[in-house]
């Protein structure tokens, strides 16, 4: 996950926007074609995706965009260390 892009993805985007978006990359990745390097970018796209979901809910509950995004930084790496 990257920071920098969920922020510019939850800056620019309607939680209804990720939603469908994260609904079509979920689609497309079933593509029995796909290569498994392509099959990896777009699961990073929609972990991104998830993340700025999250971001938008937070901030839509009253928390600021700043300590939204470090709270759900800090809950990936708290995760990530169990």
């Amino acid at each position: 996950m990257k920071l920098p892009l969920i922020k510019q993805i939850q800056r620019s985007a309607t939680a209804e926007e990720i939603n469908t978006t994260i609904k079509v990359l979920e689609n497309i990745s079933e593509v029995p074609s796909l290569k498994p390097d392509e099959i990896d970018v777009i699961g990073e796209m929609i972990s991104n995706l998830c993340g700025a979901l999250e971001v938008h809910e937070s901030i839509s509950n009253g928390m600021s965009e700043k300590d939204a995004l470090n709270g759900f930084m800090k809950k990936v790496l708290g995760s990530i260390d169990q």
